[in-house]
């Protein structure tokens, strides 16, 4: 897995002082990954995982409000029978220098890096408004 992200978006970002190796590009990404702290910012804003339903709306809210950024959040879609989509991935970006930046902004750009925080599963699309939204505990 490590050889896979190291591969894939590691390369990329070896080109940078900060990141240009596999134990400095790992270090960071950890570091970056507790500074962020995604579940203890959720909990300020009431939102706990697996208790109950939440408004995709109310996640990405607090989501912006607390980091001044808009993240990129992908859903699973609701199983048959099922009314709510399941939190898979949250993803925030970065500027070279390691900013925070809007995802939206980033799309432009051939490549964009990415801080991948995933469940590792491949079904993910982007999460639907209006369904009511299951936030797991495993979201990384």
């Amino acid at each position: 897995y490590r050889k896979h992200e190291w591969d894939k978006h590691g390369t990329c970002a070896a080109t940078l002082e900060v990141l240009n190796s596999q134990k400095k590009y790992f270090g960071k990404a950890l570091e970056l990954y507790q500074h962020i702290d995604l579940n203890g910012c959720l909990l300020k804003a009431g939102i706990k995982p697996s208790s109950s339903y939440y408004k995709m709306t109310a996640i990405k809210e607090a989501l912006t409000r607390f980091y001044g950024v808009t993240p990129k959040i992908q859903c699973l879609p609701p199983e048959e029978g099922e009314e709510a989509q399941t939190i898979g991935q949250i993803e925030f970006c970065f500027t070279k220098e390691l900013q925070l930046v809007n995802c939206r902004a980033l799309e432009d750009e051939s490549n964009p890096m990415q801080a991948h925080l995933k469940l590792g599963t491949s079904e993910l699309s982007v999460c639907n408004d209006t369904l009511p939204t299951y936030y797991p505990l495993e979201v990384q």
